[in-house]
């Protein structure tokens, strides 16, 4: 039999210049960092490592940066403010590397901050909607914290943990962080879901990125067959897809029958569908993103979003000039798997301005600006004017295909840049 401990006894372990991985997504463990926070007086200099966090993490503000230190792997919006202000690091590095960085000891971890389901009668808990890197992080760890939460979802799949590896275990009901991609979908990214379903044939194996692109792209799926998942995130674009039969996973040569997945992030309505439910596997990352894992289903199809494209192809996603946005995650894990699938399909999605009217395809990068898919990596550009293929292509015949799916009143600038580089005009 076990027994709970309580916030400020559990969090007593950490000491002054530990590094402590926190879980993420859905799964951040908000109840334990606002008790961590409180113990910022007695700590200093503790390092925390983590991907994308989800909700107030309190332990980002200036009044606490003497005491704890964000090294993160992926910029998110919670903590967003203190990497550019300077208060926060961060490590460019592919997601599907990340585990390495835990199992090398290159980033050895002291303790690590997770949020899991109860245990079920053999004693297992699970590490519900965000396996991902937390699978390693745990198995590395000195010491594993765990925040014990009933509305976390059991999940099929790696994560899997008994509460014999657990140094302490916290008990604290909390409703989950939710995000809603398909609220906020505009006509632009309705359009891009459309452009995108048309180049999907039935039977393929879909990856799907971060954001409202991606969900557009699924609600554009309906008249589809056979639609199988092997992806980093799920989102509850997914849902409607599998009720109605439209993803049945039968036609993947690697998990047939089975969604594979390193995390959910999205609504209630996600994490109820995904709890126990034994079609949808979590599984861990650096499997799910392994390009070689990926490239074993035929006729995947990445599709990741982008913050600016150049008119050679290079593809900016995790920054806006110098201010780090997001990170490189694994949309290169992606890109190359799908390129590498037989019959396979990259493709880069984006709308062809901001909400703000910046043009999002460029005559160059903005300075200091990240290249985070190369130009020898490119294959598919598609916005809502149309689709560019690039692969294969000589720059002059890159510049022609982007300009060509640019916004119209951008055309005539990016003719002129196009000239002054490659002395050609259409």
């Amino acid at each position: 039999m076990f027994s709970y401990s309580t916030a400020e006894q559990a969090l007593s372990i950490i000491k002054s210049n530990d590094r402590v991985f926190i879980h993420g997504s859905a799964c951040t463990p908000l109840f334990l960092m606002r008790k961590l926070a409180e113990q910022a007086p007695r700590l200093k200099d503790v390092e925390l490592v983590f991907i994308t966090v989800l909700g107030d993490i309190e332990v980002q503000k200036p009044q606490y940066q003497s005491s704890f230190h964000i090294n993160c792997m992926f910029v998110s919006a919670p903590i967003r403010e203190a990497v550019n202000e300077g208060r926060a690091d961060y490590i460019p590095v592919f997601l599907s590397d990340i585990p390495d960085l835990f199992n090398k000891r290159i980033l050895t971890i002291d303790v690590a901050l997770v949020q899991v389901s109860p245990p079920d009668a053999h004693g297992y808990c699970s590490l519900g909607t965000s396996v991902d890197i937390a699978r390693s992080a745990v198995n590395m760890a000195k010491h594993v914290i765990a925040q014990i939460n009933p509305k976390i979802p059991r999940t099929h799949g790696d994560g899997l943990i008994h509460l014999s590896r657990f140094t302490h275990t916290v008990y604290h009901e909390e409703d989950l962080p939710e995000v809603n991609y398909g609220a906020n979908t505009t006509a632009n990214e309705v359009a891009i879901g459309k452009h995108i379903a048309g180049m999907i044939e039935d039977g393929s194996t879909l990856q799907m990125g971060i954001g409202t692109i991606p969900d557009a792209v699924l609600k554009s799926l309906t008249g589809h067959k056979d639609i199988g998942i092997h992806t980093e995130m799920l989102s509850d674009g997914v849902i409607d897809l599998f009720e109605s039969g439209v993803i049945n996973n039968r036609k993947k040569k690697i998990h047939p029958n089975k969604a594979v997945t390193g995390f959910a992030a999205g609504t209630r309505r996600l994490y109820d569908y995904v709890d126990d439910n034994p079609s949808i596997n979590f599984l861990d990352i650096d499997y799910v993103n392994n390009p070689h894992v990926i490239r074993r289903n035929p006729n995947v199809v990445a599709i990741n979003s982008a913050i600016e494209v150049d008119l050679t192809g290079q593809v900016c996603s995790d920054s806006i000039g110098s201010i780090q946005y997001s990170g490189i995650g694994g949309q290169m894990d992606f890109m190359r798997g799908a390129a590498l699938s037989e019959g396979g399909k990259p493709i880069i999605a984006l709308t062809s301005r901001t909400h703000k009217g910046v043009p999002r395809i460029v005559p160059h990068l903005k300075d200091f600006a990240g290249v985070v898919t190369t130009r020898g990596h490119i294959h598919y550009v598609v916005t809502e004017y149309g689709i560019a293929y690039l692969y294969g292509k000589n720059l002059r015949q890159r510049a022609k295909a982007l300009i060509d799916i640019s916004h119209p009143d951008d055309r005539e600038e990016l003719t002129r840049a196009c000239y002054e580089r490659f002395k050609i005009f259409w």
